[in-house]
């Protein structure tokens, strides 16, 4: 049972035979790194870095959805880049507009 699994996903046409397999899993990294920067301060976040980030997810995991064979891995790596950049791009939107009204709030 598992070998014909194994095997079906060796020769699928997004398999790890294929590009189509490598690209998007050496993508994973671009989420991660986007992951370990949740840490990082907001002020040292970018907005045409994790708008682009954004848009990349959202507009490359519609594509994989249309194309034929569908690529899974690439839509969930697409779909991270996408989380990933928004709560990035929410953290930075909370905490330059948002931060100083509250700050200005608690100072009266």
């Amino acid at each position: 049972m598992a070998s014909s699994k194994l095997q079906a996903l060796w020769n699928h046409p997004a398999g790890p035979k294929t590009i189509h397999f490598w690209a998007p899993t050496f993508k994973w990294g671009i989420s991660i790194a986007n992951v370990a920067d949740f840490s990082k301060p907001p002020e040292k976040l970018s907005y045409p870095q994790q708008l682009a980030v954004t848009c990349t997810g959202i507009i490359w995991s519609r594509y994989s959805t249309v194309i034929t064979p569908k690529n899974w891995n690439l839509f969930s790596v697409n779909v991270a880049m996408a989380g990933t950049g928004l709560y990035q791009l929410s953290r930075k939107i909370k905490q330059d507009y948002f931060s100083d009204a509250e700050a200005a709030v608690a100072k009266e």
